[in-house]
């Protein structure tokens, strides 16, 4: 029973690890999916109403907008009442310095047809009046109509904040006193006077006027008016605007906003779970069916998912933080990556199926929805060639532009026109547009992290300076050059049936690394003209011939090539025959088993490994043709492919025979070029 249960483990272990992934994924994304009940109805601002006629099942308060409620702060701020502390103390000394310092200021020589006392007294009146209403460092700069309460003690009184002078302005205010009081001619004298008296004595309590303030902002109502139960919400066909909008907007929130109880709280857990599990599962089943080799390889479902992941929790901290900035999250990084490591179809249903996700969570959904799969599908289209920067540049670019255009449109119907275009969304599809560029910075990351392979790393190893190649261009230069001249008809070839030109052409340049162990085993860097082989038995000479695909593969693992690379090398032979030594074999033994002539394989699995198998095939034979004319080399090609076929190469590699015959035919018109042959005419 126990080992029963171990076979089946281990036969469905891949099965299970995929829906332990799916099961972890689902729990971290519903963790951070709110909490409440969806709202079952999706309205938006300016659309129609598509439902039928809509009635309140009961009583529910209308809220404010947020325009409403900033203009009934804005009342409240502007009308509150300003708080200053009033110091009657300062008022005592002040005149007490006035009564001191006038005698000395005041001298008997000085004044002339006046008596002295009535010149203090109205001295002593003046300062009196200027104090009453109180004498302010600082005042805010605000309206001088905005009403004060100047509190001394338990004592408060009212007064407009233009009636309490500034201590800056105190000076000129005596001045036109003086100037038109009877005492004009002794101005200077009194204001020597009031200088060396007067101290503001009114402070403004920002403290108190503020928490004044915050009571008032607290006590607003953010409703107003009632539905009442059975009265129309809104009607079919009817715009989503103005009265109808905030009803909506009103029952939504009391819908998101009330307590559910255990049992309710747990269906809608429920309910998240199965629908994020759905979408996981219908990537899953995508990529089962139509990338099948993805399917199979663990490590590139964890990272396609991980990437999902990724941009959930990213997206769901920044709505936490403030909702408006969500289109700052660079979304079309996803689809890039997936389309760098995998290919386009990949990288837009895995954006597809992100966005569902995410439309939990975003406010506007379908807004967001729309927008981020445009801008998907754009960067798809547009970004063909991810090593190339300026590409990278121009997909940004173009990505930025659709966000703006379909923000612009979509602000034209919700307000009638684009008087209040919102400048500071804008600058957030800017920033999300210039975070894209960081793709290949983290293109670099996943390929460490996961062992992956993008078209970057492609160009880095196509270049023939890379330690490797130098260094099988030393050691086998016959190699070299044949395998140069394999990766220019793989590339055409591969152009030709829209393969990965830029993949073939590295596995064409590594495939044969393996001569290098034992150079001059091989003919084509035999330049003494002395051939080991004629001193071996063939079956000594066949191992030989074998061993370099073996020997490639160490050789390539020592150098930290990709295993994607590593497969060209693996397969490029199959399980072919090493057919000349196994026919001088023959000549000597009738018993002769063909096996040990093959290669071990495997067989090509790919359009790529196919169109290896057949360029290096007929590349290397070619070089045995006498004289070559068109017709010769047509017919060479034909054989060599036919016998290849005939031996079930290509049975597991997704070609067609369509493909096969247009890869023929760029073979032979490469090799024609080759060998320079012109068109040969009839005698």
């Amino acid at each position: 029973m126990i080992t029963t249960v171990v076979k089946t483990f281990y036969k469905n272990q891949d099965l299970l690890y995929k829906l332990l992934l799916i099961a972890t994924c689902a729990v971290l994304i519903v963790y951070f999916l709110p909490k409440s009940g969806k709202f079952q109805y999706d309205f938006q601002k300016g659309f129609p109403w598509a439902n039928e006629n809509l009635y309140a099942d009961e009583d529910f308060a209308i809220l404010k907008s947020e325009e409403t409620l900033e203009q009934e702060r804005e009342e409240i701020r502007s009308q509150a009442f300003l708080y200053f502390e009033y110091d009657e103390n300062v008022v005592d000394d002040a005149i007490a310095r006035y009564d001191a310092a006038f005698p000395n200021v005041f001298k008997d020589s000085l004044i002339v047809n006046v008596s002295k006392s009535r010149l203090k007294k109205f001295g002593r009146d003046l300062l009196t009046e200027i104090y009453t209403t109180g004498i302010a460092k600082q005042k805010p700069a605000l309206d001088t109509s905005r009403l004060a309460y100047l509190k001394n003690g338990s004592e408060v009184t009212q007064v407009n904040l233009g009636q309490i002078y500034e201590a800056s302005e105190v000076p000129s205010v005596l001045q036109e006193r003086l100037d038109d009081s009877n005492y004009a001619t002794y101005k200077n004298l009194f204001l020597q006077v009031f200088y060396d008296s007067i101290l503001p004595n009114a402070v403004y309590n920002a403290t108190l006027t503020q928490n004044t303030i915050s009571d008032e902002l607290s006590q607003l109502s953010p409703t107003r008016g009632v539905v009442t139960k059975g009265s129309r919400i809104i009607a079919r066909g009817e715009l989503v605007e103005g009265e109808a909008l905030q009803k909506m907007i009103s029952l939504k929130a009391k819908y998101e906003t009330q307590n559910f109880s255990d049992s309710r709280y747990n269906w809608i857990l429920v309910g998240y779970i199965v629908l994020v599990v759905l979408a996981l599962v219908m990537l899953l089943l995508f990529i089962r069916n139509y990338r099948p080799k993805v399917y199979e390889n663990n490590t590139q479902i964890t990272f396609i998912l991980f990437n999902v992941l990724l941009m959930v929790l990213l997206t769901t901290a920044v709505v936490k933080f403030n909702p408006a900035y969500v289109y700052a999250v660079p979304l079309c990084i996803l689809p890039l990556i997936i389309k760098a490591f995998f290919d386009a179809r990949l990288g837009l249903f895995t954006h597809v199926i992100t966005i569902l996700l995410l439309g939990f969570i975003v406010p506007d959904s379908f807004e967001y929805f729309f927008l981020q799969v445009i801008a998907g599908i754009v960067t798809i289209l547009s970004t063909q060639e991810l090593y190339k920067r300026a590409n990278l540049f121009i997909s940004v670019g173009q990505i930025t532009l659709i966000y703006i255009i379909a923000y612009f449109a979509f602000n034209s119907i919700h307000q009638g026109g684009v008087e209040n275009l919102e400048w500071e969304n804008l600058g957030l599809f800017v920033l999300a547009g210039l975070a894209t560029l960081f793709v290949q910075p983290l293109i670099y990351i996943y390929e460490k992290i996961f062992g992956l392979m993008s078209d970057v790393s492609l160009l880095e190893l196509s270049d023939t300076n890379s330690k490797l190649l130098k260094l099988l261009a030393d050691k086998a230069p016959g190699t070299f050059h044949h395998s140069l001249n394999v990766a220019n008809l793989c590339e055409a070839a591969a152009n030709e049936i829209g393969a990965n030109a830029m993949l073939v052409r590295v596995g064409a340049l590594y495939h044969d690394i393996g001569k290098m162990n034992n150079p001059t085993d091989f003919t084509e860097n035999q330049s003494t003209g002395i051939n080991v082989h004629d001193e071996l038995s063939p079956k000594e000479s066949a191992r030989i011939i074998i061993d370099h695909v073996i020997d490639g593969i160490e050789i390539a693992r020592k150098n930290n090539l990709p295993d994607r690379v590593i497969d060209f090398i693996r397969t490029h032979h199959g399980t072919s025959t090493v057919h000349y030594f196994y026919m001088k074999e023959k000549e000597v033994n009738e018993d002769a088993v063909i096996t040990d002539f093959q290669y071990p394989g495997p067989l090509p699995f790919s359009k790529e490994t196919a169109i290896l198998m057949m360029s290096d095939s007929v590349e290397a034979a070619s070089k045995s043709l006498k004289n070559p004319t068109s017709i010769l080399i047509d017919s060479f090609v034909e054989k060599i492919i036919k016998k290849q076929m005939d031996d079930g190469q290509y049975l597991n590699a997704d070609i067609t025979f369509k493909e096969i015959q247009q890869v023929k035919k760029v073979l032979k018109k490469k090799l024609v070029n080759i060998y320079h042959l012109r068109i040969e005419y009839p005698e």
